[in-house]
């Protein structure tokens, strides 16, 4: 276990590791709007979308039990003091962030939402280093931040209000704002002796089932256009794989490193997004113009300097 331990605690494995989730969850963006069309609910109301993002992460969470029990030779179960950790996890990890992304994401682009979306890692600083105090803050770090969050402003300025709706980006803002919640609360949880694995597994059951109750009160189950097809349920069960994997595997990076070292790692995420939006989306205009360009390069220059470490900086 100390071989384990010092293992997922190296730079190159947390590199590699969150390379693997940062490309499987850049690569939900399209796919979540593939998934509207393959189902027939892109232009539906909220209710449809719930419905499909709760079957989702139901799907996954079984994914992420069966994986992780499996893993374990052994049925991977809560313990009592486990439950109130799951429930607050699924309302911040799932519900708020993802009926927020998947409402937003409807009424803006794929690239983006994965440039905002871009804003996770540094609101996951700013949380861990100046409200929680569970990290220190230093100049590089606030200078990333800044950056960052300069890359957001970018792409959302345009010639006139077209460039920013509440429905649109600011939805996806504040699902950013809940994940970064909920990525401090899985640290703490996994440093109290729960299992990342077990504590994801549960609570997108607990969040899906929620979701999908919601979608049904919303009238989804009314929308006429419902449309199954093979190619919609592979795709269904691919956004499950994603999150079953990606998010179990955040989690164990989180158990075994600081929170602001793998958060920075979330980079990857919204460049990932733009390049398989635009393979996908047909998107490519958006994605290589000036501006797309111009943001994506402060939120990587960013993440570089908060990376950087202070021996460099101060040689220069």
């Amino acid at each position: 276990m100390n071989k384990l331990n010092k293992y997922l605690s190296s730079l190159w494995a947390v590199a590699l590791i969150a390379l693997v989730c940062c490309s499987l969850w850049g690569s939900a963006f399209p796919m979540i709007k593939i998934g509207y069309q393959q189902f027939g609910i892109t232009d539906s109301g909220a209710g449809a979308k719930l419905i499909f993002a709760g079957i989702r992460f139901t799907l996954a969470g079984i994914l992420a039990w069966a994986a992780g029990s499996a893993a374990d030779r052994k049925l991977m179960l809560p313990h009592k003091e486990d439950i109130p950790r799951i429930f607050v996890l699924s309302l911040f990890q799932t519900i708020l962030q993802y009926s927020l992304f998947y409402l937003g994401l409807a009424n803006c682009t794929g690239v983006k939402s994965s440039i905002i979306d871009g804003s996770n890692p540094f609101l996951v600083i700013l949380l861990t280093t100046v409200l929680l105090r569970m990290e220190k803050m230093t100049a590089r770090k606030l200078l990333g931040c800044l950056l960052g969050f300069g890359g957001i402003v970018v792409i959302n300025l345009g010639g006139d209000m077209s460039g920013f709706a509440w429905n649109g980006e600011g939805f996806i803002f504040l699902s950013s704002l809940s994940y970064a919640a909920s990525t401090v609360m899985l640290k703490r949880y996994s440093g109290k002796g729960s299992s990342p694995v077990m504590l994801s597994a549960f609570q997108f059951v607990v969040g899906g089932i929620v979701m999908v109750l919601i979608g049904i009160i919303a009238g989804g189950v009314e929308y006429s256009a419902w449309t199954i097809s093979g190619q919609g349920i592979f795709t269904l069960l691919y956004l499950a794989m994603v999150s079953a994997a990606a998010y179990s595997l955040w989690g164990v990076l989180l158990k075994h490193n600081p929170v602001c070292r793998v958060a920075v790692f979330g980079f990857l995420t919204p460049v990932c997004g733009v390049l398989l939006s635009a393979l996908l989306l047909g998107e490519a205009e958006q994605a290589f113009n000036l501006r797309s360009i111009i943001a994506l390069a402060l939120v990587c220059a960013g993440i570089w300097i908060v990376n950087l470490p202070e021996k460099e900086l101060r040689q220069e």
